[in-house]
């Protein structure tokens, strides 16, 4: 009987190390040093073609407020191309404007956004450690280094080093990325992404109100990830949604949506789904100059 317990506990002892080595491997990147730098430097990246490209920026700024980097023409792809390039930065998001003035060589146009890191290759060693896919290798642009990475669920992400180290002001409030995923891919990415990001899931709602993707009489999956790169939403769909859900690629939180909105319209954008609430949050899906689709919300009152 001795001799069984002591063989109980040895095989315990055995099963409690191999597992909790299994844990260790899995938490390791965490141990890694932070290669993001933090949330304003994340851009959203939108393309429209180059006559709409001052349409959408009076009307994208007239909205949030903020303001405009110096219009360049520059080549920010590995292979020729010419682009008009500027940054329109406001107080709740950031974007990376593109008027490409060629054919956009591919995959460039598929990237939801730009994220700084503090060092190129280590991120993305880091990247393809936790589970990315390097789909353009690291390339030179006018001001530094680009790479483009793929997650699971096929989600692109530019990251960049610049080198000049910018500095730029904490957003008031901080975008979301805006992610729609299959049941199939939905945990890998999120597994990855916050191997990556060092990140947390801050809500993981296997029943969140369908309304939020234009299913008012259904339930979804909603993943809400917080990392210092910014905000992720993962709705996770089988992929029937309504138009525009699923086209766009940012969520941006205002003090308040009605004039936000009066604001937008005003300036030539169009709303294509009117002010709804859901949980703590009142939304609308609006539509800029040159075709861009943005998420607004505000806190429910």
């Amino acid at each position: 009987m001795i001799a069984d317990h002591r063989l109980t506990k040895v095989l315990l002892l055995s099963l409690l190390g191999m597992t909790s080595h299994v844990i260790a491997r899995e938490r390791a990147p965490a141990t890694a040093s932070q290669i993001g730098v933090g949330a304003q430097y994340d851009t959203t990246h939108v393309y429209v073609a180059p006559e709409d490209v001052d349409k959408f920026a009076a009307s994208f700024l007239a909205t949030f407020g903020g303001q405009s980097t110096k219009q360049v023409v520059v080549t920010v792809t590995p292979a020729p191309s010419s682009t008009t390039s500027q940054l329109l930065q406001t107080t709740v998001g950031t974007v990376s404007l593109f008027g490409f003035k060629t054919p956009i060589p591919y995959p460039f146009g598929a990237e939801r956004t730009g994220y700084l890191v503090t060092d190129m290759d280590k991120a993305i060693t880091l990247a393809k450690a936790s589970g990315a896919d390097l789909i353009v290798a690291a390339f030179p642009d006018p001001i530094g280094r680009d790479a483009v990475i793929q997650w699971p669920g096929g989600i692109n992400m530019q990251i960049y080093w610049h080198t000049t180290k910018p500095s730029y002001a904490a957003y008031e409030t901080i975008p979301e990325n805006r992610v729609y995923l299959s049941p199939g891919r939905a945990d890998a990415f999120t597994r990855d992404f916050l191997r990556f990001s060092h990140g947390k899931v801050v809500s993981n709602e296997s029943a969140a109100p369908g309304i939020e993707v234009g299913r008012p009489n259904d339930s979804i999956r909603r993943i809400r990830i917080e990392s210092i790169f910014g905000k992720i939403t993962v709705f996770v769909t089988e992929g029937h949604l309504p138009y525009p859900y699923g086209r766009e690629l940012t969520g941006y939180e205002v003090a308040n949506l009605k004039d936000t909105l009066a604001k937008a319209t005003a300036s030539g954008a169009t709303i294509l789904v009117q002010p709804f609430t859901s949980e703590n949050r009142t939304s609308a899906m609006v539509q800029f100059p040159g075709g861009y689709i943005a998420e607004i919300h505000a806190p429910a009152s």
